[in-house]
């Protein structure tokens, strides 16, 4: 493996019971290259993305990240190792204000006896407004609750808890999917901002508009196998040829066992 290489999944599976959701997935992202991952609902893309943050266990295969093997058992190790998360469900705690969700579980703390600890509440206000700035997001108010702020807010606090800290790898699943188109723009800037800081990040996405301007390769999951590995920066990929690997109509040879 080349030291280039941020992640890397080899024979990734995992059944539920008699069901194979996912089949012998192998996968790589490269430092800095932003892939998408497409597929039909059901098609493995987030049971895939499941695996790798530790939010379920694989049935069997390996996880290396940044040149290690990996068995992460929830997903607060694989925000540990460096891996930032935007779920479809983003994770957020309603009753709380943006500095507490972007430092949930990870509070500074300015002072420790023993058992008790008193929060730096100032220094997580300062690095939130720096992770804002940084992203772009823009909240009128940072101490109200989650719960009083529009969908496009939410999202985007999701989104900044990428830039508090430092992360190796991003992964995004369907973050504009119940988005306006102002605040659709705004999450793509996000992802641009990232990328221009070469930071790595798969992105999965139905939006095929999306997914063209903004990634350079594109993985086609189906039936819970990867089916397609296009490289839409350097060769002559169209919107039409990722839908035909998505419906079965055109395989790659090296994946013609997941027809």
């Amino acid at each position: 493996m080349t030291n280039d290489i941020i992640l890397e999944t080899r024979n990734l599976t995992k059944h539920y019971g008699g069901v194979h959701a996912l089949q012998g997935a192998n996968f790589t992202l490269r430092k800095g290259e932003h892939v998408a991952i497409m597929g039909d609902n059901g098609a493995g893309k987030s049971t895939f993305v499941r695996q790798i943050t530790g939010v379920e266990q694989r049935t069997r295969g390996d996880v290396i990240f940044d040149g290690k093997p990996v068995f992460f058992e929830n997903p607060m190790d694989a925000r540990n190792a460096g891996i930032e998360t935007v779920f479809q469900t983003l994770a957020l705690a309603d009753q709380l204000d943006v500095p507490d969700n972007l430092f949930l579980g990870r509070e500074l703390v300015k002072f420790k006896f023993g058992p008790f600890s008193i929060l730096d509440y100032k220094a997580m206000r300062e690095r939130t407004m720096g992770a804002l700035e940084k992203t772009g997001v823009k909240i009128p108010n940072i101490r109200g609750t989650i719960e009083r702020m529009s969908g496009g807010q939410r999202q985007c606090v999701a989104i900044a808890r990428t830039a508090t800290f430092h992360s190796k790898l991003t992964i995004m699943d369907e973050p504009t999917a119940a988005l306006g188109v102002q605040e659709t723009a705004q999450v793509e800037n996000i992802i641009r901002t990232l990328k221009e800081a070469g930071e790595p990040l798969i992105l999965i996405s139905h939006n095929m508009r999306q997914v063209m301007d903004l990634c350079d390769r594109i993985v086609v999951f189906r039936r819970g196998r990867i089916c397609a590995n296009l490289d839409i920066k350097n060769n002559d990929i169209t919107g039409e040829d990722v839908v035909a690997y998505i419906t079965g109509a055109k395989t790659q040879p090296e994946y013609a066992d997941a027809a």
